[in-house]
């Protein structure tokens, strides 16, 4: 089986490209204009960009420049996020908070938990990958997973040198906390009071099984592999070019791929330019690191740790038995499933996401504290609703409703009077 085959996790990538876009225009063009249109009358005005505190390069042990940003609370925000859990009411025993973006996106898609927790009193740093977002490439040998983790390592070392930590990954930031874990266990158990893997995989199942521009791109791989990626990752004007034509049909393809609930066209397309801001040489070298993939063993790290599993009933991606098997190695891991939630679930359900960290950051200030016997917790499995998010979707959907109405009614009293008028100069017109 070729490794596209296993890893059809690319095939969103390719689809929003344009590179399945065009194959697929001739089916998709029609339902993407109409999903467009669905996707405006969601906007909104708010803006998806922040502001960090701090930005910082660090370079790893094999000299690629890594991006990181760091977001500092202010101290009465910090002060309050102390006060009744750390011993002291001290600010200086709360955890800073790692997120670790998963393939193709970057720190950007952790905006609205960054500004979340922030707000809440925690420090948090994110950082970009190598060849993703802002940081460096690397040599093409050196995208894989064990790397990854190695530049988590890194990241610590420089921005959070001391102190607690709580790691959230996202997909395979998710897998790089793994391999930090099983390279540094003696980090895990000793700083790292709370952890959050995301819509990601310990390994042991086929990373995505389906979905329509997986499934495309996965046929477009298994035949034309690396000779497709390579002359795409030359030509960047060319896929300019192609996701300048094909823009409805890429967002269609991101969304349907990436979300199972409606989203801000904006969101969609804050989704799109990161997956496509990846270099497809990057992307492709990236691809032998899954095959194989198993970091299983690595969840025992974590058992003193608080633990959150969190991921969408309709993730086409990693999808839940993903998660069920990362519940099963960590002892006293709680498992929230989320309905109505793809692959993306930070922007597709934020509020929500962000309330479970928030709740995962003070419950494992709390257990070190008060030095709780993790493992021995029961496990915990919830299927959730985002009952906010659907009230003001359905909002959403009468005031859209309402104003189509209002419009339509509109237009038949413009054509009423058209007609009226008409009429009026015909019978002029005959008594003359």
């Amino acid at each position: 089986m070729s490794p596209a085959s296993r890893n059809p996790l690319l095939g969103i990538v390719l689809g929003a490209a344009g590179v399945a876009a065009g194959v697929a225009a001739g089916i998709a063009a029609d339902r993407a204009g109409r999903h467009r249109a669905a996707l405006d009358a969601l906007e909104t005005t708010e803006q998806l960009e922040i502001t960090p505190d701090e930005e910082r390069v660090v370079l790893t042990s094999d000299g690629v420049a890594l991006h990181l940003e760091i977001d500092e609370p202010a101290p009465e925000a910090a002060a309050a996020a102390a006060a009744g859990l750390t011993r002291g009411d001290d600010p200086t025993r709360l955890p800073t908070v790692v997120f670790t973006h998963g393939y193709c996106l970057s720190l950007k898609s952790w905006v609205y938990q960054r500004r979340a927790l922030k707000a809440a009193g925690f420090r948090v740093v994110s950082w970009d990958h190598r060849g993703h977002g802002q940081s460096g490439p690397g040599a093409s040998d050196s995208y894989v997973i064990d790397q990854l983790g190695e530049d988590l390592r890194a990241v610590i070392e420089d921005a959070v040198p001391e102190g607690r930590l709580v790691l959230a990954g996202h997909s395979m930031g998710g897998m790089t906390m793994l391999a930090l874990g099983e390279r540094h266990p003696d980090l895990i158990r000793d700083r790292v009071v709370g952890a959050a893997f995301i819509s990601t995989s310990a390994g042991g199942l086929t990373l995505a099984n389906g979905g329509r521009s997986a499934t495309l791109g996965r046929l477009l791989l298994e035949r034309l592999g690396p000779s497709l990626l390579g002359p795409l990752g030359e030509r960047p004007e060319l896929v300019r070019r192609l996701r300048r034509v094909g823009r409805d049909v890429e967002e269609f393809l991101v969304d349907q791929n990436s979300f199972a609930s409606p989203v801000p066209r904006k969101v969609v397309r804050y989704t799109a330019d990161m997956l496509l801001s990846t270099p497809f040489d990057v992307i492709n070298d990236y691809l032998l690191t899954f095959d194989g993939f198993d970091k299983r063993p690595a969840l025992a790290e974590f058992k003193d740790s608080v633990t959150l599993v969190f991921n969408g009933r309709e993730d086409v991606l990693t999808p839940p038995a993903h998660s069920e098997l990362i519940v099963e190695g960590i002892p006293g891991a709680e498992h929230v499933v989320v309905n109505d939630a793809g692959h993306i679930i930070m922007l597709e359900h934020p509020d929500l996401l962000s309330a479970h960290l928030l709740e995962l950051v003070e419950e494992g200030v709390r257990a070190r504290e008060e030095h709780m016997d993790l493992p021995r917790r029961p496990r915990v499995r919830k299927v959730v609703t985002d009952v906010a998010k659907n009230r003001r979707q359905r909002r959403i959907e009468l005031e859209a409703d309402e104003a189509a109405r209002a419009e339509r009614a509109r237009a038949l009293a413009r054509l009423r009077r058209a007609k009226v008028a008409a009429g009026s100069k015909e019978e002029v017109h005959r008594e003359s």
